[in-house]
């Protein structure tokens, strides 16, 4: 290696070492002004050191989040180039901290999917507080070993798996609910797979109605309206029941102040309703994309097709972050919240009010570990499992919204991480699929029929060099046919060795690559045992500092 190339390595570490550095400061600048702010403005407050250390710990826990969970909204899109990388972290930290902040909700539940019973702490808040706070460390914790890894996890189950772990050192093992920890489990399964399917269900769907067409504009200008317009509905359904279940009651107040509107105000959206906005959503979209695909001149290649996706996917990126803003925070700020509530009225209660100051640090935090952060596992989600291009990420997306409407009303516990990667998963291998059923599988049938021919010629000749070498007394004639057997027989052999190469070749191609599929399962699988047993070891270390 020459010197020259030397110092440019060097020159590259160093720019390296340097932002990373930069990275580093910005973080501890913002865990160390939570930490200052929360201790001066709680300073009557008896224990009040325990809820500063808590904010600092939710911080952190925010910070990983946004480093995390949030590239699968956004990861597909940046990797089929339908946005840049800058782009999409400043429109997913803007919509991430919207959601969190217009429609994460005032109240929390203390105890993330009821998963521990409160009552076992018998209102004895100390005990509650240091479980809380082994917990939200605990999930942090895992989920930045994940984000080192490029591993994209469920930040509901590292916090699930917290709080149990922790419940556990606190109360013993009958404090969990086992029948829920179950369905938890089963999302392992059902997320990645619903997902995968839906997912490989619209990529197959648009290359038929579409792609593996030969006129592909005319196709594209009556079926595009119709897939955009199935996206219109998918995410307004979605954003309704997901993303302002919170704050709904006030969205009920304000629309009934509209003329021909009246909607009965209940806790939250039903399904019926979420319908009806999503269907009249998806009638305007359609009307729209018929105007505007009238006026669209298109040549005939894939190219134009997937460029048609481009826009629909932005909006899909910035609805699935705000979204998951207003769902996902409450992993950041609930135990934190509980935390809050138990020092401030010295009990443990299983739902606690927010103040705007915790739900400001869980949108920061997600924000500001995006940007900091982030960029590695958007790049694993968009680009380092399998290729994508505007169609493949537009079917991902739509299984992320989509599989969440179907589990929620057939009750099937998922996880929207699961259901984003499993969507990558699915349009890769339907990727491999439609390789083997394609031209190159129509080849491999010829190669296939070859290889019966070669093979039968082969022992054919085999059958005469065998009957020649057999006799005593041959000809000059047989001694040269036999010679010609010889050299006939080897050039058979080869050419069958040749196709049977040729065929192991195309049946080996794989579009999704098989370790990033094992480390992201294995990382799934772990992720609550893990978090469990690092929170239940904080626990104790916990409990024998302040004992």
């Amino acid at each position: 290696m020459d010197i020259e190339t030397l110092n440019k390595l060097e020159k590259k570490a160093l720019k390296k070492s340097g932002m990373d550095f930069n990275r580093l400061g910005i973080s501890l600048f913002f865990i160390v002004g939570v930490l200052t702010f929360s201790f001066l403005s709680n300073g009557g407050i008896p224990n009040n050191m325990f809820l500063a250390i808590a904010a600092l710990i939710g911080a952190y826990m925010a910070m990983n989040i946004g480093a995390n969970d949030v590239a699968n909204n956004v990861g597909p899109a940046v990797g089929s180039r339908a946005m840049t990388m800058t782009m999409a972290i400043i429109i997913a930290a803007i919509f991430e901290a919207s959601g969190a902040l217009i429609a994460g909700g005032d109240v929390v539940k203390t105890i993330k999917k009821g998963i521990i019973d409160i009552s076992a702490f018998g209102g004895n808040a100390d005990p509650f507080i240091w479980a809380m706070m082994a917990a939200l460390l605990a999930a942090a914790l895992w989920l930045n070993l994940a984000t080192a890894l490029k591993a994209p996890v469920s930040t509901t189950h590292s916090i699930v798996g917290g709080v149990m772990g922790a419940g556990i050192a606190a109360a013993g093992f009958s404090i969990v609910s086992w029948p829920t920890m179950g369905k938890i489990a089963a999302s392992w399964v059902i997320s990645p797979v619903l997902g995968g399917l839906i997912a490989a269900a619209f990529l197959y769907s648009i290359k038929k109605t579409i792609i593996f067409k030969s006129k592909k504009v005319a196709s594209a200008k009556k079926y595009v309206p119709i897939y955009v317009a199935i996206m219109a509905w998918a995410f307004v359904t979605y954003l309704t029941l997901k993303g302002l279940k919170h704050i709904w009651p006030s969205v009920v107040s304000f629309l009934n102040k509209l003329p021909f509107i009246t909607i009965e105000i209940t806790d939250k959206p039903t399904f019926t309703t979420a319908l009806i906005f999503g269907a009249l959503a998806a009638i305007l979209v359609y009307l729209f994309m018929v105007k505007r695909m009238a006026t669209k001149n298109l040549d005939e290649d894939i190219d134009s097709v997937n460029k048609l996706f481009t826009i629909p996917l932005i909006f899909s990126a910035a609805l699935l972050s705000f979204a998951h803003g207003a769902n996902d925070v409450a992993n950041a700020v609930g135990p934190l919240a509980a935390i809050s509530d138990a020092v401030v009225n010295g009990g443990v209660s299983s739902k606690a009010s927010i103040p705007l100051w915790v739900m400001a640090v869980g949108a920061l935090g997600i924000a500001l570990g995006l940007m900091l952060y982030g960029p590695k596992l958007i790049k694993t989600v968009g680009a380092e499992i399998t290729e994508l291009n505007q169609v493949r990420a537009f079917s991902i997306a739509m299984a992320a919204a989509i599989t969440v409407i179907i589990a929620s009303q057939l009750g099937l516990p998922v996880s929207s991480t699961h259901i984003a990667i499993g969507g990558v998963f699915g349009v890769g291998f339907l990727r491999e699929y439609l390789h083997v059923v394609s031209k190159d599988a129509q080849k491999m049938e010829n190669d296939l029929q070859i290889i019966e021919d070669e093979q039968a010629t082969l022992n054919a000749y085999k059958a005469q060099l065998k009957v020649l070498e057999a006799k005593d007394d041959k000809s000059k004639s047989e001694y040269e046919r036999e010679v010609e057997l010889f050299k006939l027989i080897a050039k058979e052999e080869e050419l069958l060795k040749s196709t049977k190469k040729h065929i192991k070749q195309i049946e080996k191609v794989q579009y999704v690559k098989r370790d990033s599929v094992k480390k992201i399962i294995a990382a799934w699988i772990i992720t609550v045992p893990a978090a469990a047993i690092v929170a239940a070891i904080l626990f104790y270390a916990i409990k024998g500092i302040m004992i």
